[in-house]
């Protein structure tokens, strides 16, 4: 379920020390969100998910693919974060031993959403019929 591409100019993907410091920033956050710790009112009583952080080569950015539980609100749980990153950032630099702490950038996340289109796209009738049309003309 990874997003990781290669850069346009890149035959190769994130390195091991990107992805590595990648899962810390993502655990670390996880940790934050699970304990409520944020005064937002945009985050207040939401369940925040962190699906993945990709961090750039330099180590110097992170962008973190967020959205509350349902994901109807994923919007204003952006907005809220954004308001926060600081406080995250200070917070993630206490914890992991980096050089630099990278800067947050949230960015709502949509591959549930895809995953669930996906899913009900090959649930659908006319993907079954065709399916059982393809069964029926291979056992003849």
């Amino acid at each position: 379920m990874s997003r990781s591409k290669p850069g346009p100019h890149s035959a190769k993907g994130p390195t091991q020390r990107q992805l590595r410091v990648g899962e810390l920033i993502r655990h670390e956050l996880a940790t934050i969100f699970a304990r409520g710790e944020l005064q937002d009112p945009d985050l207040d009583g939401r369940i925040i998910t962190c699906s993945e952080v990709r961090v750039s080569p330099d180590l110097r950015h992170a962008t973190v693919f967020v959205t509350d539980l349902g994901g109807t609100h994923t919007d204003n749980v952006v907005r809220g974060l954004m308001r926060c990153r600081k406080y995250l950032r200070g917070e993630i630099g206490h914890k992991i031993e980096t050089k630099f702490t990278p800067d947050l950038k949230f960015v709502g996340d949509t591959l549930f959403d895809e995953a669930a289109k996906m899913d009900a796209l090959l649930r659908s009738t006319r993907v079954a019929r065709d399916v059982d049309h393809d069964d029926d003309e291979g056992e003849d």
